[in-house]
């Protein structure tokens, strides 16, 4: 077996190897990751906590969810654009949270560009950059699946454009992964979905 390929689980069904480093990351990749993702308030969490993961484990961000969500009024986009610098030096001070200034500030401002979209827009936005499945190889080992593609670099100055922030072409990527958008599950793995 060559290093990165699926390997067997706890259950002897093969995974994507980073899935067996813990069971919080186990539960993630079967339960979650790679499965569509619609909603503005949905993605718009997705985003954020890609932007949170930047520099990070994403084993980091996972555990400490529930405290994003508490601390980001559920991630709709209505209640986080009307947070007040009040609720800025709350998030400063959240130990449940990733405090990072840069990154809570971007979290808000985006939230306050999103709240002047209208309904579905960024749903529609984000979903109009997956790449057609059968124009992409299924990779077999963790080697082939790529940071960047051409379509979450055009994703990000997308949303670029339209005034987000934290949202580079790997952040958009892994957004891409994360939502379904596009199945990096390797070919072998119990969790890939059908050709």
């Amino acid at each position: 077996m060559s290093a990165g390929e699926a390997i067997a689980g706890p259950d002897g069904a093969s995974r994507c190897p980073w899935a067996l480093s813990t069971t919080d990351y186990l539960a993630y990749h079967d339960e979650e990751w790679g499965r569509p993702v619609h909603g503005d308030d949905a993605l718009y969490e997705r985003l954020s906590l890609e932007a949170f993961q930047s520099g990070l484990s994403w084993i980091t961000i996972l555990r400490r969810r529930a405290g994003f969500r508490t601390a980001f009024a559920g991630f709709e986009i209505a209640e986080v654009a009307a947070f007040t610098d009040e609720d800025r030096d709350r998030l400063l001070a959240d130990a449940g949270i990733i405090r990072n200034r840069a990154k809570i500030d971007a979290t808000l401002a985006n939230a306050r560009v999103l709240a002047g979209w209208a309904p579905g827009e960024l749903d529609e936005l984000i979903w109009s950059h997956a790449p057609d499945p059968a124009g992409r190889p299924i990779p077999r080992t963790l080697a082939e699946v790529p940071a960047v593609t051409p379509e979450s670099t055009a994703l990000s100055k997308a949303l670029k454009k339209r005034g987000l922030r934290f949202v580079g072409p790997t952040t958009a990527y892994a957004l891409m992964q994360a939502c379904g958008l596009v199945d990096d599950h390797l070919e072998a793995c119990v969790a890939r979905s059908a050709p």
